[in-house]
């Protein structure tokens, strides 16, 4: 597949679409479309060639958290994250590009966490999404490295509440989801919860949400993550 090729093809095609489209019939319109049309980048640019570099390399520390391995070697900026979120407990901002590990910058050191406070009562890490499609996306891949983890695997839990209703709730942990069902997610909270900004709302108010908290006091909640 030639670029250069294809994008002259998809430009010619916009332009015979358009052509057909929005024939005009009013004098002083008349040519307008077709002027605009021949102006070199006036419908489209480019093409253009995106390179894409590859990310700093860390140390080669795989082992930053004894409670979960990786089986990767971290990025640099994984590993500034890890001691900023993990070993030093600051806020921190993670902005990469896509595919860098980002989602690793902070569910590696907060796994570690309620493996190594493992026992204590209360929701320690809250991971709040904008969408609930991300945060199911995002549980789905909480749910297999806790399971795939013989450390966390029957020793951390992790729940999603992200709406009242629930088609096909869980009451346990599975290497493809997480505690979804609500009455189990109020009686035994669990380590980490995923959820939306709106239902946080709901769920720090609610009279019936009010055992979702019972276990936690003013040190238990160490994490707080918004996902964009």
């Amino acid at each position: 597949m030639n670029p250069s090729v294809l994008a002259q093809q998809l430009q010619q095609a916009v332009k015979d679409y358009l052509r057909l489209s929005f024939e005009t019939t009013t004098p002083f319109f008349e040519g307008l479309l077709e002027r605009f049309l021949n102006t070199d980048g006036a419908l489209a640019k480019g093409p253009y060639l995106s390179i894409k570099l590859p990310f700093e390399k860390g140390q080669g520390n795989a082992d930053f958290f004894s409670a979960v391995p990786m089986a990767f070697s971290p990025h640099k900026h994984q590993e500034i994250a890890f001691q900023r979120i993990g070993k030093d407990f600051k806020s921190t901002l993670v902005a990469t590009g896509t595919g860098s590990g980002k989602t690793e910058c902070f569910q590696v050191p907060i796994l570690d966490y309620c493996y190594q406070h493992r026992g204590q009562k209360g929701i320690k890490a809250i991971l709040i999404y904008p969408m609930n499609a991300l945060a199911a996306d995002q549980a789905k891949r909480l749910a297999k490295a806790i399971a795939d983890n013989p450390n966390l695997k029957n020793t951390v839990t992790a729940g999603i509440y992200v709406g009242d209703k629930e088609q096909h709730a869980t009451t346990n942990m599975t290497r493809e989801h997480l505690i979804s069902d609500k009455k189990t997610l109020r009686n035994y909270p669990p380590d980490i919860l995923l959820t939306n900004y709106k239902m946080l709302d709901f769920l720090m108010i609610r009279a019936k949400d009010h055992t979702l908290w019972a276990g936690n006091t003013e040190t238990t909640l160490k994490f707080l993550v918004v996902d964009e």
